[in-house]
């Protein structure tokens, strides 16, 4: 199956793919849509599994296999893989086991393959459950917008986050038998694409540390931190962050 996704721009552009944060779908990138497609690129965004309008998987399937799945059948021999949160460990993912695929790599505030958590983010997950064993989906989704959205961001990205938490727990709780295979382990060493690793000086501490140690972890990787960021960015101050994606990715 080929997840949800949308594509538009210039036939011959070159592919960026927008993979989205666990917390959002592929709607978190419409500020950035647009403004991609003008400098021509061709834009491609995706639902994850139980994201959106992606359903669950009805078989075996793993979110980066999806990714290569994407590309292959959209005929994209390589492609730049933005990421956010959960997306960022995703693209990690794919430019590790596949990066002759990948042409570039912009990681904003991102997870990474084989992070543990710490007892500060176990916590935020139990406070999660008690919402959700109350069955309160809309105030579990509310809960997570103010957690992951950082203090620039307005009632408007407030409103979305929580609008696209919310469908995907509906969707995800709904779900009465997985598919999803076991992450496999992954050499971030195998990483060939030139990488920018963005953190958000008001993240919560394990992605500010994932984001500050990933230089250390895959080759030439570069290290920023916005003063302003919370956890979504793109979301908190679009316009800057898509200044941020066009004086990264390549045109060509």
């Amino acid at each position: 199956m080929i997840v949800s996704h949308d594509v538009d721009g210039p036939v011959e552009g070159p592919v960026v793919v927008l993979l989205h944060s666990s917390v959002c779908d592929r709607r978190m990138w419409e500020p950035q849509w647009q403004p991609l497609m003008e400098a021509g690129f061709r834009v491609v965004r995706m639902d994850f599994r139980t994201c959106g309008e992606s359903p669950a998987g009805q078989a075996p399937y793993s979110d980066a296999g999806d990714v290569r799945d994407l590309l292959d059948h959209l005929g994209a021999h390589r492609a730049s893989l933005v990421g956010s949160s959960y997306g960022g460990r995703i693209a990690l993912q794919v430019a590790a086991l596949h990066p002759e695929r990948v042409a570039s790599l912009l990681l904003l505030c991102p997870g990474r393959p084989g992070h543990v958590p710490s007892a500060e983010l176990r916590k935020f997950g139990a406070a999660e459950d008690v919402f959700l064993d109350a069955g309160d989906l809309a105030g579990a989704a509310g809960f997570n917008a103010q957690t992951w959205l950082g203090p620039d961001a307005d009632a408007g990205a407030h409103a979305l986050v929580r609008a696209m938490q919310l469908r995907n727990f509906e969707i995800a709780l709904a779900v009465t038998e997985s598919h999803e295979l076991p992450e496999s382990p992954v050499d971030l060493a195998a990483v060939a694409a030139p990488t920018l690793v963005v953190g958000g000086a008001h993240d919560h501490p394990d992605f500010r540390g994932i984001a500050a140690e990933l230089p250390g972890l895959v080759p030439g990787a570069e290290h920023v931190e916005l003063p302003w960021a919370g956890h979504l960015p793109s979301l908190e101050r679009p316009a800057e962050t898509t200044r941020l994606m066009l004086e990264f990715l390549p045109t060509a």
